[in-house]
C-alpha cells in the first residue's frame, strides 16, 4: 500500500517532513498547501507535488493522509475537519494550547475511529531509541530515577514567544513525552521552579528561560528535567534512566566524531547548534513510524493521549512555578 500524502503548512517543519515522505518507501507526497504562495511553490517544485488548498485537499479522493504542519491554533480544528472525513493525521505538537480544547478533539477522533499520531520525534532519535529498548529488555532493572538536560544555543524570537503558550507548554513539552515513555508510569505530582536568567524580555512576556522540573509516580519513580534557552556550547541534549541494575544514558551529538589530543588536552567539535540537524534521523524514523502504522491499520506509536498528558504535565510545571507547591495531575484533569 502506498500512503498518499498532503502537508498543510509549507513552513520549515512542512518542508521537514516533506523530506522525509519524499524519501520513505509505500509514501508519496502528492499535495502542499500554505496561504503564502512562495513557500507551497518551493515544496512543490522541489517534490512534485501539487499546490492546492485545505479546502481542496479535503475534498481530494487521492489524498490518505495529512500532515498538519500549521500555526498551533489551527491544528484541533484540523484534526477534527480530516477525523471527519475518514483521513489519516499526523499533527505536529501540540493538538492546543488548552487541555480542554485537547480533550474535545480528541472525543472527536475517538467518535470517528481516525487514526491520529502527535509528532514528538525524539521518541525517534536512534540513540534515545536504544536507551528505551535497554530499559525495556531490563538491562537496568527496576527504573527509579529518569534525567533529562534539554538545554537551546538561544531563545527564540519574541514574537514565537508570545504565541508558542510558553516553555513549558513548547520547549519542555518533549521532555515531558520523554520522561512518560521512559517512566513506565503515569506521573503523579510535578514541582517545578522558573526563572529569567538569560534574557529579560522574555519575562517581560511572562515567561521563564530557566527551568528544573521533578516529576514523580505514585510509587515513587522520579524524572528530573533541566531546560535552558541558552547554552552557548551548542543544542545540548541528554537523557539517562537510572534503575535497579544499573544506568543507561545516551549523550550529545557533536558535527563529528573527530578527536584531536595534544599536550594541551582532549579537544572534539562542537555540539551540533539546531534541533533539525540533531533529530534529522528521528523526524526520517517518526514519519516511517507513521506510514507504517496506517498501512497496517495499528495503533500509532505516539497518540493523542500522549499529546494530551504532555500538555497536562506542563499545565501543571506552570501552576507549580506559580502557586509554589507540588501540583497533583488529577487538578489539572479534573
Amino acid at each position: 500500500m502506498t500512503v498518499r500524502f498532503a502537508i498543510l503548512g509549507a513552513g520549515r517543519i512542512g518542508q521537514t517532513h516533506a523530506r522525509a515522505i519524499a524519501a520513505t518507501a509505500g509514501a508519496k507526497l502528492v499535495a502542499i498547501a500554505d496561504p503564502v504562495a512562495a513557500a507551497a511553490q518551493k515544496v512543490g517544485k522541489s517534490y512534485g507535488c501539487d499546490i492546492r488548498t485545505i479546502d481542496e485537499i479535503a475534498a481530494s479522493a487521492d489524498v490518505d493522509a495529512v500532515a498538519i504542519c500549521t500555526p498551533t491554533d489551527t491544528h484541533a480544528d484540523l484534526i477534527e475537519q480530516f477525523a471527519r472525513l475518514g483521513k489519516s493525521i499526523f499533527c505536529e505538537k501540540p493538538v492546543d494550547l488548552s487541555v480542554a480544547r485537547v480533550s474535545r478533539c480528541l472525543e472527536v477522533v475517538e467518535q470517528t475511529g481516525a487514526t491520529l499520531m502527535v509528532g514528538f520525534n525524539r521518541r525517534f532519535d536512534p540513540d534515545f531509541m536504544a536507551v528505551k529498548a535497554a530499559v525495556d529488555a531490563g538491562k537496568v532493572g527496576d527504573v527509579e530515577m529518569v534525567t533529562i538536560i534539554s538545554r537551546d544555543p538561544g531563545a527564540p524570537p519574541a514574537d514565537y514567544i508570545k504565541r508558542s503558550g510558553g516553555i513549558f507548554r513548547d520547549m519542555t513539552i518533549h521532555d515531558f513525552d520523554v520522561a512518560r515513555w521512559l517512566l513506565g508510569e503515569e506521573v503523579h505530582s510535578v514541582m517545578a521552579a522558573g526563572s529569567v536568567l538569560t534574557d529579560p524580555e522574555i519575562g517581560k512576556l511572562d515567561d521563564y528561560d530557566s527551568v528544573n522540573v521533578i516529576l514523580q509516580t505514585a510509587s515513587g519513580r522520579q524524572a528530573i528535567i533541566s531546560n535552558s534557552r541558552r547554552a552557548t556550547y551548542g543544542y545540548d541534549q541528554r537523557i539517562e534512566v537510572l534503575g535497579s541494575k544499573g544506568m543507561v544514558a545516551a549523550g550529545n551529538t557533536h558535527e563529528s566524531t573527530l578527536e584531536l589530543a595534544d599536550a594541551k588536552g582532549y579537544a572534539r567539535p562542537p555540539l551540533l547548534n539546531f534541533f533539525m540537524q540533531r533529530y534529522s534521523a528521528a523526524y526520517g524514523n517518526e514519519i516511517a513510524a507513521f506510514i507504517a502504522a496506517v498501512a497496517d491499520g495499528g495503533e500509532t506509536p505516539t497518540t493523542g493521549r500522549d499529546g494530551l498528558m504532555a500538555l497536562v504535565l506542563a499545565e501543571a510545571a506552570l501552576a507549580s512555578v506559580k502557586q509554589g507547591r507540588s501540583v497533583l495531575v488529577s487538578e489539572i484533569l479534573g
